[in-house]
């Protein structure tokens, strides 16, 4: 799994996945710039509500509040983008790995959208509780990885599955090899870690995912 693990990080940055890196990237930049342009507006013009220096000390708060927001949303603003374009990584993947195998179909596009917003919101949320354990309890370190391993490992191991199977054998799949997803999900999440290189997170999941759900292929094949 290590083996696939740095083949889809160096497979990212290879030739067949720069346009698609790209788009994705400078998408997901206009966006967040133009949501943190816009909630700054917002946010500044609520903020005269007392003295100078009260409003002085407002507006540090809010920009550093947005800097916070924009750093916690970049992640699930990649996805969603990057749903687009992600069937054209999982395609590369497959041909390289397997040549001589059947090709994936894509997903439809209403789907595709849908699973996309549905992480987005997912992983916005898994943040929220990782961010209250950590201020109350301490163990934030520890949920980021559990939760998110969980999170990252089903939403990408099923949709490199729902290019082969239906959304209910995905599922069946996924639960039948839950461990070695997890396990590959919480390795995404020593990527999500990493600020700026987190925005290549869709990339590298669908890469690496793309290779764990042919390991699984291969045991079920072999009866495993």
């Amino acid at each position: 799994m290590i083996a696939d693990a740095l083949d889809a990080l160096a497979e990212i940055f290879s030739p067949p996945f720069r346009r698609v890196m790209w788009k994705s990237l400078g998408l997901t930049t206009a966006i967040l710039v133009l949501a943190g342009v816009g909630l700054d507006r917002l946010a500044l013009s609520l903020v005269h509500v007392g003295p100078a220096w009260l409003n002085a000390i407002l507006s540090v708060v809010i920009a550093l509040g947005l800097f916070v927001g924009m750093i916690f949303l970049a992640p699930p603003t990649a996805s969603l983008v990057a749903g687009f374009y992600l069937d054209d990584v999982a395609a590369t993947v497959e041909r390289t790995i397997d040549p001589h195998g059947p090709p994936g179909r894509p997903l439809p596009l209403a789907p595709s959208v849908a699973m996309g917003m549905r992480f987005a919101v997912l992983s916005v949320l898994v943040n929220i509780i990782v961010l209250t354990l950590t201020v109350f309890t301490g163990v934030g370190l520890a949920s980021f990885f559990v939760l998110n391993g969980y999170l990252l490992g089903r939403e990408y191991f099923e949709l490199a599955a729902m290019r082969h199977l239906t959304a209910a054998d995905a599922r069946f799949l996924f639960h039948r090899h839950w461990p070695m997803v997890f396990i590959a999900g919480a390795v995404v999440s020593g990527f999500v870690a990493v600020p700026v290189l987190n925005l290549f997170t869709p990339l590298f999941a669908t890469a690496f995912m793309t290779r764990v759900y042919k390991r699984v292929g291969a045991l079920e094949s072999g009866g495993g």
